[in-house]
């Protein structure tokens, strides 16, 4: 048992429990100073001190040592997930100061009681006094002292920034909760100052904040009592913060002032990219879009990681089989290649993958997106202006004359650009694309309903690869699972597929709690056989194009999904969530 915490103690407890040999216990008695002189929490000092893992390397996790500490000492322990904490409410608890002089943060409020995460649960003399000052029953758990003492500065300096900006916009000294005609009369007054600079802290904040937490998009949604900010994380969008609405539409302000888009214009979508650093000071670029809703301009700012142009197909997913199909699907001089699959599938990092793997010294590599999605130096990319007559049909035509040998158009959406993406073919370029369907038999469908001839489509169409994302089963706590014969059978497609390596989702402090950490892709590669092309015409169904694809080798998506799941990568019920219903 601890009963003083003191770097001592613990050590003594470690030795103890033979966490640490005496000859390391004596060591790290002596350095414990941080380098400025200053001693740090001495769970944390004894961390940064403990001896590597042999043959690995790392040294001892913090977190481990604080979930052991809190059990020695009979507290329960708490980690601290900032989009699982109402950071407004919990700020309102105790002051700032009161909160960092006795070392805890509040991390769950209600009617009745309150949850303090505190750095040292073996000195509660100030719990009594602050119940009867709070009327409300405190909940102690520990934490880590390094976060706690993190979340204590951004929580509360994130709560004045927006108390400040609120408090200043307020002119009239009114309720900051404006009913809409006082939101539009505020919008027209020009009251708003995007650069305040608690607006610009928040902002800041924001970026960062998302940067940390994976986040693929920023969703800022302005509503009539308090704005919403959402992050999109592995697919599932997260509650974030809570803000007025006035700081809400200054907080657009800004992020439109930084992407240089018109302020003044709240009455049509706009688009707008900026690029900035995170926290370890890697370059990330933002695409910005906004639309009029009724409460005000909503925003949502989608998220470029360049590393994702670094990483290899097998990182994204697809199998030897697959990437060998693809591989000779994008060796051709000429023809057509299509990707499928709902926004937020990964159409984009394939394509720009790919084509950056094409895109050598030798060839002539130019895109028309709608918009431009990430900005590569290698490719010449146009940008899609339907105000001037720039579209996709208009751009590939200027395209041709400017001696292509690989042509991205960002999607076929009519006649008249599958008409160009076919001329393009058959006047000998390779041409990628995209198209929303289901799976890549309906590519064909599709293209047969906008009006192209079925004898273009076999003579340029070489192949079609429709794709998805599912979240992966968190590397750190998954755990293996046994899977009922019968729901197995009735899922996946190969029953004689290996079941030894299944696992499920746990749930963990990398992982969040979720199970989950990161995505990969199922991908479902359809290429145009003798046999395919021979029955591909305007009469032609889908049930026909998808049997003969199978007959041809067509493995499909929820095979794709039932491997990943045989693998341990994924579950059934997240294959189940994205896969077709026309592949069961």
């Amino acid at each position: 048992m601890i009963d003083k915490l003191t770097h001592k103690a613990i050590l003594k407890a470690m030795f103890k429990d033979k966490l640490i040999a005496v000859a390391e216990a004596k060591r790290i008695d002596v350095n414990l100073m941080d380098p400025d002189g200053v001693p740090p929490h001495p769970i944390v000092g004894i961390a940064r001190n403990l001896p590597t893992h042999q043959g690995t390397g790392d040294r001892i996790n913090l977190e481990a040592l604080c979930e052991w500490f809190a059990d020695k000492v009979g507290v329960d322990y708490f980690v601290i997930d900032p989009l699982k904490i109402d950071i407004a409410s919990v700020t309102q608890v105790v002051a700032p100061q009161y909160a960092r002089q006795h070392g805890f943060l509040a991390v769950k409020t209600d009617k009745d009681s309150v949850t303090l995460a505190v750095k040292n649960p073996l000195d509660l003399s100030w719990k009594d006094n602050l119940e009867i000052l709070l009327r409300k029953e405190i909940h102690v758990v520990f934490a880590n002292p390094a976060e706690v003492d993190r979340y204590q500065s951004e929580f509360y300096t994130l709560a004045k920034s927006i108390s400040s900006s609120s408090l200043n916009d307020d002119r009239g000294g009114g309720s900051i909760q404006q009913n809409l005609e006082q939101l539009v009369e505020l919008g027209r007054s020009g009251q708003l100052d995007a650069e305040d600079h608690h607006i610009v802290q928040v902002v800041d904040w924001l970026l960062q904040y998302a940067f940390e937490q994976r986040a693929s998009d920023i969703h800022l949604e302005p509503r009539k009592e308090m704005g919403e900010m959402r992050f999109r994380i592995d697919g599932i969008l997260h509650h974030a913060y809570q803000v007025p609405p006035n700081v809400m539409m200054a907080i657009i302000g800004r992020l439109k002032t930084l992407a240089r888009m018109d302020i003044a214009e709240k009455r049509r979508p706009l688009d707008g990219r900026l690029k900035t650093r995170t926290p370890d000071d890697k370059e990330i670029e933002l695409r910005l879009s906004t639309v009029p809703t009724a409460m005000g301009e909503k925003m949502v700012m989608r998220i470029f990681d360049p590393d994702v142009l670094q990483r290899s197909f097998h990182e994204l997913g697809l199998t030897d089989r697959e990437l060998d199909l693809w591989n000779q699907l994008t060796r051709h001089t000429n023809g057509i290649i299509l990707v499928t699959g709902p926004t937020g599938s990964g159409k984009t990092t394939t394509l720009y993958s790919t084509l950056k793997n094409l895109a050598t010294s030798e060839v002539n590599v130019c895109t028309i997106e709608d918009p431009i999605e990430m900005v590569e130096p290698s490719f010449n990319q146009i940008q899609v202006h339907n105000a001037i007559d720039l579209t996709f049909s208009a751009g590939v035509r200027s395209l041709l004359r400017q001696d292509p040998d690989i042509i991205m158009i960002g999607e076929i959406r009519d006649l008249a650009t599958a008409e160009m993406a076919i001329q393009a073919a058959l006047t000998g370029h390779l041409v990628l694309s995209t198209l929303h369907t289901n799976d890549s038999p309906s590519a064909i469908t599709r293209l047969l309903e906008l009006g192209v001839p079925a004898y273009l489509i076999t003579a340029t169409v070489l192949g079609v690869m429709a794709q998805r994302l599912v979240r992966t089963l968190c590397p750190h706590c998954k755990e293996p699972a046994e899977i009922d014969d019968t729901l197995w059978r009735d899922f996946c497609p190969d029953p004689n597929m290996n079941q030894d390596e299944i696992c499920k989702p746990v749930g963990c402090i990398e992982c969040r709690q979720t199970g989950y950490l990161g995505r990969i892709g199922l991908y479902e590669m359809l290429e145009m056989t003798n046999d395919l092309q021979g029955i591909v015409s305007p009469e032609t169904g889908l049930i026909e194009l998808r049997q003969q694809s199978m007959e041809d080798g067509l493995q499909t998506l929820r095979y794709s999904g039932a491997k990943k799941v045989s693998q341990g990568y994924t579950t059934i019920e997240e294959v189940l969530r994205v896969t077709p219903f026309v592949n069961g």
